[in-house]
């Protein structure tokens, strides 16, 4: 499919192929095994230096008032914010209760704000998501489902994967398959470069259990249909 003069011509075609197109190559984050080996001190000292370097490639004066410090702001950006998502040790405690009261409805969280960032140009995704699960006897608290959302969202991510982690967790955390999630989101990447459509967004849905049924899924999805107004 793809041809060139030697193995890495046909390696960076293919690289360039799968950003350009948006394609994941796995379901899960792609992590080393020494991914947390280094401190978070350690990972920032590193980032400074290397984004100093790329900016000085750039042409950019890095003795300018306005700009010296923006290597150091860039790596805290990214490894105590946009990417906290990484380190399992900023997974949110996701703590759930008995479902005393015997709600057996189905139970949505709609518009959640998603922040995240395209693991392929390094640029944001923001949207929307919105999640539902059916109690087989365990509730979750309901920030809880905004934090799960915000911690994977937190991370080099692709849209379908961030919609599978975030129902695989509440699964777990829930100890039920019936979860679902829906996002809506923008892609910079498409919206700010390549293509430039600004008007373009991408859903993308996980169901689990019963929302794979046609009726459940259906009533999900008028769910996130309704209005929601209280002015």
């Amino acid at each position: 499919m793809f041809e060139g003069k030697n193995g890495k011509i046909n390696s960076e075609i293919m690289e360039d192929e799968i950003g350009d197109n948006h394609i994941a190559t796995t379901a899960t984050t792609p992590l080393r095994d020494d991914a947390f080996e280094v401190s978070d001190t350690d990972k920032m000292l590193a980032i400074e230096e290397n984004m100093a370097q790329i900016l000085h490639t750039l042409g950019m004066d890095l003795t300018d008032d306005s700009i010296k410090g923006t290597p150091r702001r860039v790596a805290k950006m990214f490894v105590q914010e946009i990417f906290s998502g990484l380190n399992p040790k900023n997974m949110p405690k996701a703590s759930t209760f008995d479902n005393n009261y015997k709600y057996g409805e189905m139970l949505v969280e709609k518009n959640i704000t998603v922040y995240s960032t395209c693991e392929h140009h390094l640029l944001p995704i923001v949207g929307r998501a919105h999640v539902a699960y059916i109690s087989n006897g365990n509730v979750i608290g309901l920030s809880k489902m905004n934090r799960i959302v915000d911690y994977f969202a937190k991370r080099p991510q692709v849209q379908e994967r961030l919609t599978m982690q975030i129902v695989q967790e509440l699964q777990r955390a829930l100890n039920t398959e019936d979860v679902a999630c829906v996002i809506d989101a923008k892609h910079l990447c498409v919206n700010s470069r390549g293509i430039r459509d600004v008007a373009s967004s991408t859903v993308t849905s996980e169901f689990g259990g019963k929302f794979k049924e046609a009726a459940t899924k259906r009533e999900f999805l008028d769910y996130i249909k309704l209005e929601t107004s209280f002015e």
